[in-house]
């Protein structure tokens, strides 16, 4: 067995898809024996119980009045160095190109070659904050000197290839979920406090930016229910809540709709779905809907980003051209409407989860990687 690695993780600590991904990674990593250093300005939400291979370092910025703004990049940069020499750390694995990439690269100019940097890429890091030409140089400067670069799907891969002109090695590294968390529960008694018996459940989980397309969820429901009886569940917080509460008032679904807020318990409430609704016009993998899936939860989904690369049309849910609300309902429908294709297709969801998605699958994955870049014996992956 190779030797335990002293591994420093930083990532967006608060609700999000790459703060769920990066926790549950330590978590695991911390299971196989490694030891694990979360280093950010806030515990990450979901890092749970004590552990003893974990360990949590927070990062406070100087409120020195000459600075117009915290200096919150710097501050953690230097963290990251304070941290990676005090207590030998052997990798900075860091989500998001920035800051925290960019972070990681000043930190190993302050501790030396011999603590190496992964970065993984998430998304909006690449698909938003790349499309700034101000920041495109900087961007390129954290990819091109990370050890390693993974990133959650191909399609995010060649955006990254084409937006920033980068030509080096990125691994593919699929978002993945835990088999003992994720699993479809037991939630009939639960689920009469929000249909009855003869009523179908969609659901939409988001943080409602633009980009998540919340309107056609509503669009999607209701062609629905004016076909079939159901009701439309939504968890989740954000700028465009409010719009779609509107918009509900407006098309008279008040009485058919439900609001959920945030969940941390977030497979319990998933296995009250029939359907899950992701029509978004950019999704770099789709976590929801691999939770989703694992909870054997079928995905109507649009052609766009990595969906694709998860959600197989006609297997484990639909897909549709991005916008086209009347296609995404025909396939609600579909489903929603015969009850042997819908048990085809949650039997196939938990199957492809296992077998495509499986934490133990990924973590090994990361670990070879991390035994790659530490000039370890260990085979390399293959890699893009």
């Amino acid at each position: 067995m190779s030797k335990p690695l002293k591994i420093g993780i930083t990532c967006y600590p608060s609700l999000g898809g790459s703060g769920v991904v990066a926790t549950e990674l330590g978590k695991l990593l911390a299971e196989q024996g490694h030891e694990v250093h979360f280093i950010s300005h806030s515990v990450p939400f979901r890092l749970g119980a004590f552990n003893k291979n974990i360990y949590y370092h927070e990062v406070e910025v100087t409120d020195y009045y000459v600075f117009r703004y915290p200096p919150y990049d710097l501050s953690l940069a230097n963290k990251m160095a304070q941290v990676a020499k005090r207590e030998k750390l052997d990798v900075l694995h860091v989500h998001y190109a920035v800051p925290h990439a960019v972070c990681a690269f000043l930190a190993k100019q302050m501790v030396g070659d011999k603590l190496k940097v992964v970065t993984t890429l998430h998304g909006t890091d690449i698909t938003v904050i790349a499309q700034d030409e101000s920041l495109k140089d900087l961007i390129r400067l954290a990819i091109n000197e990370s050890d390693a670069v993974t990133s959650v799907s191909n399609d995010l891969i060649r955006e990254t290839r084409e937006l920033l002109d980068i030509s080096r090695d990125i691994d593919l590294t699929y978002n993945f979920v835990d088999k003992r968390v994720y699993y479809p529960r037991d939630v009939k008694e639960l689920r009469k406090e929000f249909a009855s018996s003869d009523e179908k459940i969609m659901m939409h989980v988001s943080n409602f930016r633009p980009v998540k397309r919340v309107c056609d969820v509503v669009d999607v429901f209701d062609r629905v229910s004016r076909q079939l009886p159901a009701r439309l569940l939504f968890v989740g917080e954000g700028p465009d809540l409010p719009k779609i509460q509107y918009k509900i008032r407006q098309m008279g679904l008040e009485d058919k709709v439900h609001f959920l807020g945030k969940q941390d318990e977030i497979a319990q409430v998933i296995s009250l779905a029939d359907v899950l609704l992701l029509p978004s016009e950019k999704e770099s993998f789709g976590l929801v809907a691999l939770e989703a899936m694992a909870c054997g939860v079928p995905t109507i989904g649009s052609v766009a980003g990595g969906i694709p690369e998860l959600v197989k049309h006609g297997s484990t849910g639909y897909l549709a051209p991005i916008g086209d609300t009347a296609a995404m309902a025909e396939y609600a429908l579909k489903l929603l409407s015969n009850e042997s294709l819908a048990a085809e297709f949650r039997a196939a969801c938990i199957k492809r989860a296992e077998a495509e998605f499986s934490s133990s699958a990924i973590t090994k994955q990361y670990e070879q990687i991390y035994y790659r870049v530490l000039e370890s014996a260990v085979p390399s992956m293959n890699r893009m």
